[in-house]
C-alpha cells in the first residue's frame, strides 16, 4: 500500500508541485545503483540518485487480484554505472528496482510507488528500454520438477555428474572467420565429431565478448574449420584471434545419455512415462494389443 505523509499529499495536491521520479536498482552482484529523471543528483535513504542519464518513466500498468502489472524505464547508455557491457553480461537481468515520487526541494517528502524486477531490456543505438514486472511474475514460475521423458538437469552441474573440464566434452578454439553475427568459424576443435557441441554452451575468453556466453545452436565441420551457430548473436561483434571454450551439448534423451555420455544413474527424466498416443489407445479385438492411435484412422 502507498504511503503518502500529510504534507507530501498537501504538496501533490498543490496548484504548483515539484516532483520527480527516482530509481534504486540493486543487481544481481550486490551493486546498488540509485537514477533519477530530476536535473540535478539526490540524495536520501544513503543512496545516491544520479542525474544526466536519460532515465525517464514510460508507461505503467496495474491490474487487479494477482495479475502481473509493471512499466518500463527507458534511457541513454555510456554512464559509468549504467553501460552497454553490464547489460551484455546480465548484471541487470531480474534486478530489483524501487520506483519513488520525490519532491526533489524536500526529498523528505517521498514515497515508494512500486517494487519491480528488470525483465526483457531492448537495446536501440546508444539507448535502451527495460521491462518493469510487478512481483505477481513470480508467480507464474514453475515450481518443483516437472514430469517428461526427457532429462531436466543441465549438462555438468550437480545433478548431472558430468565433468565439464573432460576433454571429450570441452573444446578450447580460437575464430577464425565471421561469415554472419549468428556463426563464427573457428579453428581448434578439428579432432570433435560433427554435432559435438551442438547445444553446448560458448565462454568467451578473450575479445570484446570476454566473460560472456553464447549457447550453441549447430555445430559442424566446414572444409574451413569448425562452423559454430549461436541461437542469438553475442553481444558483442566477435573477431579473428577471439578466444574460447565450449562445452558439449546434450539433446536430453535418455540414448544420449546411456549411449554417448554412459552417465545413466543420473539421467533425470522418465522415459518410460505414457504419453498421449498410449491414453489414446484402445483394445485390439483381433491380437488383443492396444492400438494407439486408431481414432485418427
Amino acid at each position: 500500500m502507498r504511503s503518502f505523509t500529510e504534507n507530501f499529499a498537501a504538496h501533490i495536491a498543490g496548484e504548483a508541485t515539484t516532483l520527480c521520479r527516482c530509481w534504486r536498482a540493486t543487481r544481481r552482484d550486490g551493486a546498488v545503483l540509485g537514477f533519477t529523471d530530476h536535473d540535478s543528483d539526490l540524495s536520501f535513504d544513503g543512496a545516491l540518485f544520479r542525474a544526466g542519464t536519460g532515465l525517464s518513466a514510460a508507461e505503467t500498468t496495474t491490474g487487479s487480484g494477482f495479475a502481473v502489472g509493471g512499466g518500463e524505464a527507458a534511457g541513454a547508455l555510456g554512464s559509468d554505472s549504467l553501460t552497454e557491457a553490464d547489460l551484455a553480461a546480465g548484471l541487470w537481468d531480474s534486478a530489483q528496482v524501487e520506483v519513488f515520487l520525490v519532491n526533489w526541494r524536500d526529498v523528505s517528502e517521498r514515497a515508494r510507488l512500486a517494487v519491480s524486477e528488470i525483465g526483457e531490456v531492448r537495446r536501440t543505438g546508444e539507448g535502451f528500454t527495460a521491462e518493469l514486472r510487478s512481483l505477481a511474475h513470480r508467480l507464474e514460475a514453475k515450481r518443483g520438477r516437472l514430469f517428461a521423458q526427457g532429462c531436466d538437469a543441465a549438462f555438468g552441474d550437480a545433478r548431472c555428474g558430468m565433468d565439464t573440464s573432460d576433454p571429450r566434452w570441452r573444446g578450447e578454439g580460437t575464430v577464425s572467420a565471421v561469415p554472419g553475427g549468428f556463426s563464427v568459424l573457428a579453428s581448434g576443435l578439428e579432432a570433435y565429431d560433427d554435432g559435438a557441441f551442438t547445444g553446448g554452451l560458448v565462454t568467451w575468453t578473450s575479445g570484446a565478448n570476454a566473460g560472456l556466453r553464447s549457447e550453441v545452436r549447430e555445430h559442424r565441420k566446414d572444409a574451413d574449420g569448425a562452423r559454430l551457430s549461436f541461437w542469438s548473436e553475442p553481444p558483442f561483434d566477435a573477431a579473428p584471434g577471439d578466444a574460447f571454450s565450449v562445452v558439449a551439448g546434450c539433446d536430453k534423451r535418455f540414448e544420449t545419455c546411456r549411449d554417448r555420455f554412459d552417465n545413466l544413474l543420473n539421467f533425470r527424466g522418465f522415459p518410460h512415462m505414457p504419453g498421449t498416443d498410449r491414453a489414446l489407445a484402445y483394445p485390439n479385438a483381433e491380437d488383443g494389443n492396444l492400438d494407439g492411435g486408431s481414432l485418427f484412422k
